[in-house]
C-alpha cells in the first residue's frame, strides 16, 4: 500500500474525480503535475490523491462525489501581503500626480498616507468593514483562500486595534483564512513629527503588549526605509515582538538599501517584502534564515519604478519568492492576484511556475503556513481551486477573464460555477 492509499476510503467525505492536478509539491521547480487524477477529503484535509487508475475501492454512497470534467486543480491562492482595511481612497492624488504634482506638493495638500490615516481614524469599525469586504470578496472570487491583512493606517493604539478587529470580522464573514499583521510602525503620525523615537516607544510599550495579550495579530511588520523607520528603530520593534513571541516581517529595500532585510533575517523573519534594492549580502542572509522574499509587482507598476528586484540572486541562493497584491490605497490599489501572476512574469521575468509557486506554496510559507497550506499534498488543508484552463501556465498568460470553476476551502465547496 502506498502513502497515497494510506487512509481508509471509508473515512472519505468528499471525492473529486477527473481532474488534472498542479500540486506545487516541488516549489518553484515544477508544477508537480498529476494528470487524470482524483483527490479525497476527510475532516478538511487531503487524505488521498493520485491517478484515477490507482483509485482504491470506495463506498459510492459514502463520499460526496464531484466530477472535475478534466479541469485543473491548484492549491487555493494565497495573497500574503495586503492592506485591505482602510478609510477613504486616494484617487485624487492619482489624478494630481498625473497632472504633474510632486510628492511634496501632494503631501502639503494633505495627501499621502496622512490622508488615509485621517480617514481611517474617523471611520467606524462598521464603516471600515463595509469598505473592506468588497475588496476581500474580489480576491476570494478569483481563487484566493488565504490572505494576510495588515494594520498601519491608524498609527495610534485605538485605531490600530480597530483595524485588526475588522480583519478578524472579515475572516468570520467569508470562507477565507485571514492572517493579521500589526504594522503600527508603518509611518510617523503627524502628532509625532520630529519624534520618531517617541513613537516607536509607544509602539513597543503600549501597542504591542495589548495586541499580544488580546491575540489580535499573528505577526509584526515594520516599514524600514528612509521615509519610514531606521534600522535601530526597526530592531527595537523586532526585539519587543520576539519577547512577546510574535514572528516578524519587514517592508524593506523598496527605495534604498538600508540593510533591513538582513536585520529581519537575524530575527528569523517570515518575509522581507518589496526588496527592489536588496543586495547579495541581504539575499544570503535571507537564504540562511529561511526568510521568504515577497515581490509586489503591483506597486512596482503603479509607482512606475525602475529598479527590479534581484531575481537572479534570489534564484542563485534559492530564496523562495512569493507574489502578492500589496492591495492598498496609495501605491497598489489592485485587488487581483491573477493580474499579479501576469505582472510577475512580464515585469519581473519570473517563469509561470515560479509565479504560481509565489501565490501558493511560497505565499503560504511567507505567512508561516508552509506545512498546512499552499500545496495539494497528503495531510494538507483541503484548500484548492478548480480552473477551466488547458495548462497551468494559462493562469499567468491572460487576465481579465476569470477561469475559476470552483473553490474549496477547508474541504467545503464555497464557490461553484459548474452548475
Amino acid at each position: 500500500m502506498t502513502m497515497q492509499q494510506a487512509i481508509n476510503s471509508t473515512s472519505w467525505q468528499t471525492l473529486w474525480l477527473n481532474v488534472n492536478i498542479a500540486s506545487m509539491n516541488d516549489g518553484a521547480s515544477s508544477y508537480g503535475i498529476i494528470e487524470h487524477a482524483a483527490l479525497a477529503i476527510a475532516e478538511g484535509k487531503i487524505v488521498w490523491l493520485g491517478k484515477m487508475q490507482d483509485l482504491p475501492d470506495y463506498d459510492e454512497q459514502q463520499p460526496q462525489v464531484f466530477d472535475g470534467k478534466g479541469a485543473w486543480l491548484t492549491p487555493g491562492l494565497v495573497d500574503c501581503h495586503t492592506h485591505l482595511v482602510y478609510g477613504g481612497n486616494r484617487a485624487n492624488e492619482f489624478e494630481m500626480r498625473l497632472q504633474g504634482a510632486s510628492y511634496q506638493e501632494i503631501a502639503e495638500a494633505g495627501g499621502g498616507i496622512v490622508s488615509t490615516v485621517a480617514a481611517t481614524r474617523a471611520a467606524s469599525e462598521q464603516a471600515l468593514f463595509d469598505a473592506a469586504l468588497p475588496r476581500l470578496k474580489c480576491l476570494f472570487e478569483q481563487g484566493v483562500t488565504c490572505v494576510e491583512i495588515k494594520s498601519g493606517y491608524g498609527l495610534n493604539t485605538d485605531t490600530e486595534i480597530k483595524m485588526l478587529k475588522v480583519a478578524e470580522k472579515l475572516a468570520e464573514t467569508l470562507p477565507v483564512t485571514v492572517k493579521r499583521t500589526f504594522l503600527g510602525a508603518h509611518a510617523l503620525p503627524v502628532e509625532y513629527k520630529g519624534r520618531a523615537d517617541d513613537y516607536i516607544e509607544l509602539v513597543c510599550q503600549e501597542m504591542l503588549p495589548i495586541i499580544a495579550k488580546e491575540k489580535l495579530a499573528d505577526a509584526v511588520d515594520v516599514f524600514c526605509e528612509s521615509v519610514g523607520f531606521s534600522l535601530e528603530q526597526t530592531q527595537r520593534v523586532f526585539a519587543k515582538a520576539k519577547a512577546l513571541e510574535l514572528p516578524v516581517k519587514i517592508h524593506a529595500e523598496q527605495l534604498s538599501n538600508l540593510g533591513g532585510s538582513a536585520l529581519a533575517a537575524k530575527y528569523q523573519a517570515l518575509s522581507a517584502d518589496h526588496i527592489e534594492y536588496l543586495d547579495e549580502a541581504g539575499v544570503n542572509a535571507m537564504a540562511t534564515s529561511g526568510t521568504t522574499a515577497v515581490l509586489l509587482p503591483g506597486a512596482f507598476y503603479f509607482l512606475r519604478e525602475k529598479q527590479l528586484p534581484p531575481i537572479e540572486l534570489l534564484r542563485k541562493y534559492k530564496v523562495p519568492m512569493a507574489i502578492a497584491t500589496d492591495a492598498n490605497p496609495g501605491s497598489s490599489p489592485i485587488h487581483s492576484l491573477q493580474l499579479m501572476l501576469n505582472m510577475a512574469c512580464t515585469l519581473f521575468q519570473l517563469t509561470p511556475v515560479e509565479a504560481l509557486a509565489g501565490v501558493t506554496c511560497n505565499g503560504a510559507q511567507a505567512l508561516g503556513l508552509g506545512q498546512t497550506k499552499g500545496k495539494i499534498a497528503l495531510g494538507y488543508d483541503a484548500d484548492f481551486a478548480l480552473w477551466n484552463i488547458s495548462q497551468p501556465a494559462e493562469l499567468c498568460y491572460q487576465f481579465g477573464v476569470n477561469p475559476l470553476v470552483a473553490l474549496i476551502q477547508n474541504g467545503k465547496l464555497v464557490i461553484n460555477h459548474q452548475a
